[in-house]
């Protein structure tokens, strides 16, 4: 099982130093609402400020209302006190809110992102990449990353703009004495790049492990009714152990080392109060002259700085590990809303035609269904290839059925037609045209596919036929329904089409999801059709609605039929028998069982299986 997660999911490791460009292209999200950066940036620079003046306030406190005993100055220096912490606390609630809106705002954006670019990947991707793999990302990375930008980043604008400003102000105070407090910040810097590159490569293993267990989530769920079949559940239980006792193994790693990172700052922190606090106080009393004259309230502003100036840092140490995980997160998000799709339409095609999210459809000429294979090969990335030289000729309304043994190269002849893959070599017309010099919208908008396991969405019965006419009427869904014999069980349920079907279907026999994804197909008035093994899970009656709607259907369609019960078949125009991505026999049903070939073999023998079981089942 841990084999099957591994070798399910083709994806990239990360394993570089952390990357400037993908900072820059994480800050464009924050970006989009500038007004929003504006406010946060303006809030934490106040809070940063009067943080700042504190101290000097004390200061003043001390050497002019305490030592000069100037009373009278009590009661404008505490309006003057409680103005800034007026103002401060405006600022923190401006930072606060406005953080937790942009956190929301960016998590939005690179979610729909990601989402329009995995409407836009090539179903080669998905071939690939296994659905847990894709929820981690959306889901939990995603939340990781809109956090990171939203708070951590905005507390590091803070904190650097806090730190910077003591050291300035310390050092318009006694630049001598400021200097031997700031003596402890080129050790911080070497311990920080040290633990930055341990962090960083525990967390990115937690969440390559995180994605690993997702997977494995959604493989047990989906597979439930196998596993108790075959009765794994211990195996199962013991394999997903594994996978998230290495997940823990990493994530104590890299919390030893957050752990470690932080009492270090601190220590460093003590050192450099220490200083400050054993030569201000010795210049306070006179011994050291080349000091400078430094006053108590002076003294007590050092002394407040350079306790400050670390609290921010260490502040700083406990957002940096958060910033690994993150890292790691947003290497993953990136990846996917910069992958390549492997099937693109050209510069030109897309001016001329539009794309998926902006179709041109004014300039989209009619299909009346001829598909021809030039001297076609194809490989799956760069393997052996499963058509080597294909050449295949259909004229429109044409019935073409592909039959033979699994792995022949049957569903990758339909893929090619509905370009979910292109040539290697060689090329496709439809229409007499190379359909790379259309866009994909162009074809798939008069494509119906139906398949083996069709799928339906968590909705009603209603709106999983009209999936691909949003704007058909009442009376049309009906109508398609009818015409597979669907509304015959529609009819029979509760709330009829307003029936919802549950996740996937689940709530529906895999006939009625079948029937119901004809329905579908049918309400789009495709003008080439593809039905791949479309009726080998379904029982024989179900079948023989299917079968007996079929020719209606297909009817002024060029249709491409992928057959497992070869009964379905037998009205076909042309019956190719495909072996090892040549076509070995061509002809009409009748034609093939007079040559006694390879067709007539495989019909007779699921003749006499048909019969056999059905006097067994009576």
């Amino acid at each position: 099982m841990e084999e099957l997660y591994t070798s399910a999911i083709q994806e990239k490791e990360f394993d570089q130093k952390v990357d400037f460009k993908l900072w820059k292209k994480l800050i464009k999200y924050a970006l989009r609402s500038k007004k929003l950066v504006v406010l946060i940036i303006l809030a934490n620079v106040i809070v940063a400020a009067i943080d700042i003046i504190y101290p000097l306030l004390s200061r003043y406190a001390i050497d002019e209302i305490i030592a000069g005993e100037h009373v009278d100055r009590i009661l404008p220096f505490g309006l003057v006190y409680l103005g800034f912490i007026i103002l401060q606390g405006i600022g923190v609630l401006s930072f606060i809110k406005g953080s937790g809106k942009l956190e929301m705002d960016i998590a939005y954006d690179i979610r729909q992102d990601a989402f329009k670019k995995l409407q836009e990947l090539s179903f080669s991707y998905y071939d690939k990449t296994a659905v847990g793999y894709i929820m981690a990302r959306m889901v939990s990375d995603v939340s990781r990353l809109s956090e990171l930008i939203a708070w951590s980043a905005i507390d590091i604008l803070w904190s650097g703009t806090y730190v910077l400003g003591m050291v300035a102000v310390m050092f318009m105070l006694n630049p001598i004495l400021a200097l031997i407090v700031v003596l402890v910040l080129p050790p911080l810097a070497v311990i920080c790049v040290y633990f930055q590159k341990k962090i960083l490569k525990h967390y990115r293993e937690v969440r390559k492990q995180n994605s690993r267990i997702t997977g494995a989530l959604n493989e047990g769920i989906m597979g439930a009714v196998t596993t108790k079949t075959l009765v794994r559940e211990d195996r199962n239980s013991e394999e997903f152990r594994g996978e998230t006792g290495r997940m823990r193994k990493s994530a104590i790693r890299a919390a030893v080392l957050s752990a470690m990172f932080t009492p270090i700052v601190m220590c460093l922190g003590s050192i450099g109060t220490g200083l400050a606090l054993y030569f201000g106080g010795i210049s306070v009393v006179g011994k050291w002259a080349w000091l400078g004259v430094i006053t108590v309230g002076t003294l007590s502003s050092f002394i407040s700085y350079s306790t400050g100036i670390f609290d921010p840092i260490q502040q700083l140490a406990g957002i940096f590990a958060e910033m690994q995980s993150a890292q790691a997160s947003a290497e993953r998000v990136i990846a996917l809303i910069d992958t390549e799709a492997e099937i693109t339409d050209s510069d030109e095609v897309t001016a001329k035609y539009g794309d998926s999210f902006d179709p041109k459809r004014e300039n989209w000429e009619d299909i009346r269904g001829d598909v021809k294979f030039e001297d076609v090969s194809f490989a799956y990335n760069e393997g052996e290839k499963v058509l080597s030289h294909f050449d295949l000729e259909v004229k429109a309304g044409q019935t073409i059925a592909l039959v033979g043994e699994t792995g022949a190269g049957k569903s990758t002849i339909v893929n090619l037609v509905c370009r979910f893959y292109e040539p290697t070599e060689g090329r496709i017309l439809i229409d007499g045209i190379d359909y790379r010099e259309r866009s994909q919208l162009w074809l798939q908008d008069r494509l119906g596919y139906v398949l083996q396991q069709p799928h339906l969405f968590s909705t009603t019965i209603r709106e999983n036929i009209r999936y691909g006419r949003p704007d058909a009427t009442d009376e049309e869904v009906r109508a398609a329904a009818r015409l597979v014999h669907a509304d015959e069980f529609i009819e029979e349920l509760e709330k009829g089409y307003d029936t919802e079907v549950g996740e996937g279907g689940g709530r529906l026999s895999t006939g009625q999801k079948q029937l119901i994804s004809f329905a579908r197909v049918i309400l789009a008035d495709p003008r080439i059709f593809v039905l791949d093994e479309a009726t080998s899970s379904i029982d024989t009656e179900t079948e023989q609605l299917i079968q007996n709607a079929i020719t209606k259907v297909l009817e002024n369609r060029t249709s491409f039929i992928v057959a497992h019960r070869l009964s379905t078949i037998r009205s076909a125009d042309r019956i190719l028998v495909i072996r090892e991505g040549r076509i070995t026999e061509s002809g009409t049903h009748s034609e093939l069982l007079k040559k006694r070939g390879y067709y007539y073999d495989l019909y007779t023998t699921q003749f006499r299986r048909d019969a056999v079981n059905k006097i067994m089942s009576e």
